[in-house]
């Protein structure tokens, strides 16, 4: 629930900044320059606040605000969690523990001291997979199956991402057809124009064909940043897959195996 309404609550946080900004600015500065140009008999100019002033463009600005918060969080819970490959959890465990206990005790003490770790640390994907691979060898007491389990456990989790990044991609599909809409409806406008073009006065039909051309720029614009920003994400995250396993495999396997 917690990961339906975060998302939620954020959507309705950039909808009402982004719609502070085009009361506050954007739009009086547009009109203002539009009906400039109509007293002068001119085409409205091609300022960034004339490009942004259209409802296409207000939702595509919203969406990819949206979407910069949502990839920022996953972007900073990367970063944060980095610090913890390099904390030996196995072997500071085995330290504690008396000598005289065998293996699968000393292993079973382990999984029991790092289940007492805050929730932060146990949230993350390197001590998921550890701990699902100590049960999966406290259960089996077969290395094979134990790396199988690190193996199935990483598997899973790139499952994971993958599933919560979908809201992204929906967002990054959705702002290019949100710009197709506004040209749809600049071309509808221009068309129903066309009797005053042929009478001379074109001026309304080239702002109509500028609603068109502006909200499909705004929307590229927009879709090629965002696309690129999820590659970069895309990239951390199985590099953080990759560290898992190898994390895993040096600090567990390692040690059973031997």
């Amino acid at each position: 629930m917690k990961k339906i309404i975060i998302p939620l609550l954020l959507l309705v946080l950039c909808a009402g900044f982004v719609h502070l900004i085009y009361e506050a600015y954007i739009t009086p500065e547009a009109t203002r320059l539009v009906e400039a140009a109509k007293a002068a008999g001119e085409s409205a100019p091609q300022t960034l606040t004339v490009i942004l002033k259209d409802v296409e463009q207000q939702i595509c600005v919203t969406l990819a605000l949206w979407c910069l918060l949502i990839m920022a969080g996953k972007f900073w819970a990367i970063w944060n969690d980095s610090h913890i490959y390099s904390i030996d959890f196995v072997g500071e465990m085995i330290g504690k523990s008396d000598e005289e206990s065998d293996e699968k005790d000393t292993l079973r003490q382990t999984m029991q001291e790092i289940e007492k770790l805050p929730q932060r640390f146990l949230d993350t994907p390197v001590v998921e997979t550890l701990l699902s691979s100590i049960r999966r060898y406290l259960m089996t007491d077969d290395v094979h199956n134990t790396s199988e389990a690190i193996s199935l456990s990483v598997d899973g989790l790139a499952m994971r991402q993958e599933a919560e990044n979908t809201m992204i991609r929906f967002i990054i599909w959705a702002i290019p057809s949100i710009g197709f809409i506004g040209t749809v409806r600049g071309i509808g406008q221009a068309l129903t124009q066309a009797d005053e073009a042929l009478a001379g006065d074109i001026t309304l039909m080239t702002d109509s064909l500028g609603v068109a051309f502006n909200s499909t720029l705004v929307a590229l614009c927009v879709s090629v940043i965002l696309m690129l920003l999820l590659h970069a994400l895309l990239r951390l995250q199985d590099g953080q897959l990759i560290q898992t396993q190898t994390y895993c495999e040096k600090f567990l396997l390692n040690r059973i195996s031997k």
